[in-house]
């Protein structure tokens, strides 16, 4: 098979409803075999980021949040949308501070990744900020609780091996930072 044959020609476009956090487009695809036509949504959102936050004592900046999606709490790193005007460095400090607390700290960029690009149409970009040192009092969004946990390696792998920290975006930027399992990894079925 050839890469043309890969490739689906969008049709048309409609807008769906407005949500939240995303902009729904509805896309008319044609297959590109077939020639049959298929809807495929879309969410349009902004770019977003995800922090590995890293005190000098050495610990891991982690937070605990209810997330509605999954109904119940979870353990990630810290992350948020990219605003408009705002690059993903800014937006990275931004949530670091506000979700946390921390911030100033030496920060490199880890990389992107695409969040879910069945669906999603925007990226996810990683930061390592290492000697982040506490600033302030969180000042979470007013539609966030957050529980802040300062945590060692292995307080993380153990919170990822008993199924607290299953945040694809957080743990791949974790894994671009820390050994997080054994290679080659097997996991038991639950």
């Amino acid at each position: 098979m050839k890469n043309d044959d890969l490739r689906w020609t969008r049709l048309k476009s409609q807008p769906g409803p407005e949500l939240p956090l995303f902009k729904v487009r509805i896309d008319t695809m044609q297959h590109p075999v077939s020639s049959e036509e298929f809807q495929r949504l879309v969410l349009e959102t902004s770019d977003w980021v995800t922090v590995v936050a890293v005190p000098t004592d050495g610990n891991i900046v982690m937070v605990e949040k209810y997330r509605f999606g999954v109904g119940e709490l979870t353990t990630e790193t810290v992350a948020g949308m990219v605003d408009e005007h705002e690059d993903s460095l800014d937006a990275a400090k931004r949530e670091l501070l506000e979700e946390t607390g921390f911030g100033e700290g030496a920060w490199r960029y880890l990389g992107s990744v695409q969040a879910n690009p069945a669906i999603h149409n925007n990226l996810c970009h990683h930061w390592l900020v290492e000697d982040v040192v506490f600033i302030q009092e969180p000042t979470p969004d007013s539609g966030e609780v957050i529980r802040v946990h300062l945590m060692t390696l292995d307080e993380v792998k153990d919170t990822i091996a008993v199924g607290k920290l299953k945040h694809p975006l957080g743990l791949s930027a974790l894994s671009r930072v820390f050994p997080l399992w054994e290679h080659p990894f097997i996991a038991e079925m639950t």
